[in-house]
C-alpha cells in the first residue's frame, strides 16, 4: 500500500507513527484483551489514557493551572453556541470576522444575546486592522478565529483587548506552533484538524470564567458542569481522545510546539514563494495574513481546474480542490504533512504549467 498526500481540509492526514500505533493496539490495549473502542469510560485503562492526554496537552501548550482541560463534542459548531451560553451572562460580546467560520460563530451567538461585529473587512482577504475595530469595554468577550480554513486568512500573532476575556476557535491551528494560553480567557478547537480524528473537541477554559453557565442550556455544554465530572458527564468520544492524545505524544517525540511551528513556516513558504514566483498561479490574501495552515490559489484560467484536480489525484495529492464557497485551490498542511509533501506539490503544480506549454 502506497499512502498519498493528503491535502484535505479536514478531517485531515494524521502522523503515520500514531496511525501504526493505533494499528498495533487496535485489538489488545496494554493487555488488556480488547480495543480502546471496547473499554467503559469509567473503568481504569480509559481513565488512565484520558488523565495521561490531558497531562501531555498541558505540558505542550505549558497550560496554567488555573485552566481547565476540557474534552467535549460537538465540534466548533457545537462551541459557537456553549461560548455565549455560558460567558454572555446578560451582557453583550464583540466578535472580529474575518471569515466565514467567524461570521458563522457571530450568527449563532446572536440567538443567545447581543453579539456585536466589532470587525469585519468587506473581502475575507486580510485580517481587519487592529486600530479600526469598536470594542466594548464592558463586553463579556471578544471572540476571533485566528485561521480561516476557507479563505486562508491567518492572525499571526495574538490580539490585545485589553481586561476582556478573548476567546477564539483555534480548530485550524491547534498544536501548530507555540501559543501562550494565559493570553485567553478560552480556547476552543476540533481535533479533526491538527490533533486527532473527528469526534473530540478541546475546550481550555479560565477557572473564573465557570459558572455563569445560562440555566437554559443543556448540561453537556455546560462548563463547569463538565469540568466538575472530569469531562465525562455523558459518554465522551473514547477513541478520539485516545487517539488525539497519541497525536500530542507525536508533537512532543518530534521537539514540541517550537519545532512543530518552524516546519510549519517552512512548508508554506515553499508553496508561496512558488504561487509568488510567476503569473499562471496568484494567491488573493495578504502577504502579512496568509495562513500557515491553508494555502489557497487560483489558476489563471478556472477552465483548467478540474484537470488540475485530476491530474493532482493521479500524482497522489487529493483533497487540493477550494471550499465550494470560494472555488480555486486549497492545500490543508496540517502538522501531520510532510515537507516532501509540499515539495511534491510544487513540483506538481510547476509540471502542470509545463504542460501548457
Amino acid at each position: 500500500m502506497t499512502r498519498v498526500f493528503n491535502f484535505s481540509a479536514g478531517p485531515a492526514t494524521l502522523p503515520v507513527p500514531v496511525l501504526e500505533q493505533v494499528r498495533d493496539e487496535l485489538l489488545d490495549w496494554r493487555g488488556t484483551g480488547m480495543s480502546v473502542m471496547e473499554m467503559s469510560h469509567r473503568d481504569k485503562p480509559f481513565m488512565s489514557i484520558a488523565a495521561e492526554a490531558e497531562a501531555d496537552l498541558r505540558e505542550v501548550f505549558g497550560i496554567p493551572a488555573n485552566y481547565k482541560v476540557l474534552f467535549m463534542q460537538g465540534g466548533a459548531t457545537g462551541q459557537f453556541a456553549a461560548v455565549p451560553l455560558n460567558l454572555l451572562n446578560g451582557r453583550s460580546a464583540d466578535y472580529i470576522v474575518n471569515g466565514a467560520w467567524g461570521a458563522k460563530a457571530v450568527k449563532e451567538c446572536a440567538k443567545w444575546g447581543k453579539a456585536n461585529t466589532a470587525a469585519k473587512p468587506d473581502k475575507f482577504n486580510h485580517v481587519p486592522a487592529r486600530d479600526g475595530w469598536k470594542l466594548d469595554g464592558s463586553a463579556a468577550y471578544v471572540h476571533y478565529t485566528p485561521n480561516e480554513t476557507i479563505e486562508g486568512v491567518e492572525f499571526q500573532s495574538i490580539p490585545d483587548v485589553g481586561s476582556v476575556p478573548l476567546v477564539a476557535d483555534f480548530s485550524s491551528s491547534f498544536l501548530s506552533r507555540p501559543l501562550d494560553v494565559s493570553k485567553f480567557g478560552l480556547i476552543y478547537a476540533g481535533a479533526q484538524k491538527n490533533a486527532g480524528p473527528a469526534g473530540i473537541t478541546f475546550v481550555i477554559v479560565r477557572e473564573d470564567l465557570l459558572g455563569t453557565c445560562n440555566p437554559a442550556a443543556p448540561s453537556i455544554f455546560d462548563y463547569k458542569s463538565v469540568a466538575e465530572n472530569d469531562s465525562m458527564l455523558n459518554t465522551p468520544a473514547t477513541f478520539s481522545w485516545y487517539v488525539s492524545g497519541l497525536v500530542t505524544k507525536w508533537v512532543k517525540s518530534e521537539g514540541g510546539l517550537a519545532v512543530i511551528g518552524e516546519r510549519n513556516r517552512r512548508k508554506s513558504s515553499l508553496i508561496y514563494d512558488y504561487i509568488d514566483s510567476q503569473s499562471f498561479y496568484a494567491n488573493p490574501v495578504a502577504k502579512a495574513d496568509r495562513s500557515w495552515m491553508n494555502v489557497v490559489w487560483t489558476l489563471a484560467d478556472d477552465k483548467l481546474d478540474a484537470d488540475f484536480l485530476k491530474g493532482a489525484v493521479a500524482a497522489g495529492l487529493p483533497g487540493l480542490k477550494g471550499h465550494r464557497a470560494v472555488g480555486g485551490m486549497r492545500a490543508s498542511i496540517y502538522n501531520a504533512m510532510p515537507e516532501a509533501g509540499c515539495m511534491a506539490l510544487v513540483d506538481y503544480m510547476k509540471e502542470f504549467v509545463r504542460s501548457r506549454g
